[in-house]
């Protein structure tokens, strides 16, 4: 992959319309798995990212030490390169792992967006400032004596699948699909011919032809 083209996936990317199309490309190459459990969902309707992982690993605690609770996270969020979108992985399910404060910093350093594999609160903020949020579940329960930031940009585990730092994620009102950073270009490109395609097919249909003929013609339904 060249340095040129690897810049632009982020853009075309995000001009990939849904996450079907990127998963049925991973199933068609022999990637399955590659999406996120069903729970985890768009704090609102309508809301997409897209984007490379920062990934984040977290562990329960029971420190109410600001170096133990905050230090790291300021650290992580100092770290966010624009075009990242942080995937964090907390490992309990007991407390907000992003809040307004944090979300208004990763927005300003040019975050697209949060996958939280738990909690987030300050929704009613979070919507007014336009971050895409996918996540578990809200409560305001913080995170002091609860949970902490043990390392982030390394491999994590959320469900079944692996993230890695880098690799590119797709998420819409259906779920989160990960694509691993090596095949992402070949993803990617494939993902546009299949819109084309379906498109193709979609106006046939939408002309009168037979559903069935219109897959003969085009390969795809």
């Amino acid at each position: 992959m060249n340095n040129a083209g690897s810049q632009d996936l982020p853009r075309r990317l995000t001009a990939i319309p849904y996450t079907g199309a990127i998963s049925d490309i991973l199933d068609e190459m022999g990637l399955h798995g590659q999406v996120l459990p069903k729970e985890i969902q768009a704090l609102r309707a309508g809301q997409t990212v897209a984007g490379r992982a920062l990934t984040v690993l977290g562990e329960a605690t029971q420190s109410d030490d600001p170096e133990v609770i905050f230090v790291p996270l300021l650290k992580m969020l100092g770290e966010i390169k624009p075009g990242d979108v942080l995937v964090s992985q907390p490992h309990d399910n007991v407390a907000a792992h992003l809040g307004e404060l944090s979300a208004g910093t990763a927005q300003y350093r040019g975050c697209k967006g949060a996958v939280i594999d738990g909690g987030v609160r300050d929704v009613d903020y979070i919507e007014k400032l336009g971050f895409p949020v996918f996540a578990r579940y809200r409560t305001p329960i913080d995170i002091v004596g609860r949970w902490r930031l043990a390392d982030f940009n390394v491999p994590i585990r959320i469900g079944g699948v692996v993230v890695s730092p880098g690799d590119y994620i797709l998420g819409d009102r259906d779920g989160v699909v990960v694509i691993p950073a090596g095949v992402a270009e070949e993803v990617i490109t494939k993902a546009e011919d299949v819109v084309k395609t379906e498109n193709l097919a979609r106006n046939d249909i939408l002309d009168g032809v037979h559903p069935l003929e219109a897959y003969r013609r085009h390969g795809r339904f």
